[in-house]
């Protein structure tokens, strides 16, 4: 195995030393961007959850042409008026070329040329004669061509994550489809004779929380993770896990498992790993909890690259892998930039972890915006994970004091949904 902790083929061997938290984030975010995956056109509908794969610019002016704001009368001149026509939504109104003519408008109509102001139809009259009377606004009651956007103008950056708004947004502009980097496929692999799937534990053996809660944590990344692709447990046998792995490639663009990331002698994922001819980006990692997790590239007989994510058994560790490794590979897979941590206030004080990063579970006050630290953290227990926004970091040699501002890892969300 290479010398160097962050890359090599993988082998078996222990000892080296494990890379920086924010080290590993960055280098497995770039190993996600270079592999990111191919670029699809998908209709509006279907884009929810994907990433622009180039910029989203208007095809038109927004809007394309002057716009009512209001009900009532699109007039030229001054008054009276004579009624010459209706416009609605979606109609063409003719033009008023003579001064002292109106045509009745609704709210989003097309503003017919020459008029000259717009009269609100609750501050107008109309007499038994049919004349319009009233006294327009002196500001505009409608909206210009271009004032939201012009023509060939850059709304939103490739990389942006497609949702609702973004959807609502390309359809305004007149689109149909968008380009779209394809979504990833998931895989999960549990590892471990000792878990039940079903029922309490007892007589030795755990119940497997990771087998369950994994997938729907991947599918708030955006991945595609089908309930045939989640298998386990797997046995404790290096074939077994050299088939599991192979056969959930063979679906997959990244496959997570759980457990065996240490060296014990259950232990078989780095031997299997080997076997695969699969090279580490990161191998363990300088951080509490969970700092024996990895991520490891597999090139496929087709010249493409795929990823394993190794995640520690213990269920709070492998969600701390998750969300310091397998959240940054997944932004770089799908175009995104590497995510950018929010920052929060702290409080209450946050013990450090001596020469290793420290991810402490947090609650985020919705009103304040104030990271309150969770108790029941151990890295087997799940208790304060469930209640919890995200994991507050805490740097290699520090700790956390009431009222520091320190950014903050938030646990994956779905579309939509923000901290404080």
């Amino acid at each position: 195995m290479s010398a160097e902790p962050t890359t090599g083929r993988a082998a078996p061997a222990a000892g080296h030393p494990p890379v920086d938290w924010g080290q590993a984030r960055a280098l497995v975010h770039a190993a996600g961007r270079a592999a990111r995956r191919p670029v699809v056109r998908l209709p509006l509908p279907q884009a929810d959850g994907t990433t622009l794969a180039a910029p989203l610019t208007t095809l038109t002016d927004l809007p394309a042409f002057r716009t009512a704001s209001v009900d009532g009368w699109a007039v030229r001149g001054g008054a009276p008026w004579r009624v010459v026509g209706r416009v609605l939504a979606g109609g063409v109104p003719p033009e008023l070329s003579d001064d002292g003519t109106a045509v009745q408008i609704a709210t989003g109509a097309m503003v017919p040329a020459g008029a000259t102001s717009v009269l609100r139809v609750e501050e107008s009259t109309r007499d038994d004669t049919g004349l319009v009377r009233g006294e327009p606004r002196p500001q505009p009651e409608w909206r210009s061509p271009g004032e939201e956007a012009s023509a060939g103008e850059e709304l939103l950056p490739a990389g942006t994550p497609v949702d609702p708004g973004v959807i609502g947004l390309a359809a305004s502009c007149g689109y149909d489809d968008l380009p779209v980097y394809q979504r990833i496929r998931a895989g999960l692999l549990v590892f471990g004779d000792e878990l039940l799937t079903t029922g309490p534990p007892g007589a030795g053996r755990v119940r497997d929380a990771l087998g369950p809660a994994v997938p729907g944590w991947l599918r708030r990344y955006g991945c595609e993770l089908p309930a045939e692709a989640v298998t386990g447990p797997v046995a404790d046998t290096l074939a077994a896990h050299v088939d599991g792995l192979r056969s959930a490639l063979a679906g997959a663009d990244l496959v997570c498992t759980t457990g065996g990331t240490m060296h014990g002698p259950v232990d078989h994922l780095h031997p299997a790993l080997a076997e695969l001819g699969a090279e580490y980006v990161v191998n363990t990692v300088a951080v509490r909890p969970g700092f024996p997790m990895l991520v490891a590239r597999v090139t496929g007989a087709d010249g493409r690259d795929r990823f394993v994510a190794g995640l520690p058994g213990n269920p709070q560790s492998a969600i701390v892998a998750l969300v310091s490794l397998v959240a940054p590979l997944l932004a770089g897979l799908q175009g995104r930039p590497l995510p950018t941590l929010p920052r929060h206030r702290l409080g209450a004080a946050v013990p450090g972890r001596g020469d290793f990063t420290h991810l402490a579970l947090v609650r985020v006050d919705p009103v304040t915006g104030t990271a309150y630290p969770l108790r029941h953290v151990g890295s087997a227990m799940l208790r304060g994970l469930a209640a919890a926004a995200g994991f507050a970091v805490i740097p290699p040699g520090g700790s956390g004091r009431p009222d520091d501002e320190v950014p903050v890892v938030p646990l994956p969300l779905l579309p939509g949904e923000r901290l404080p």
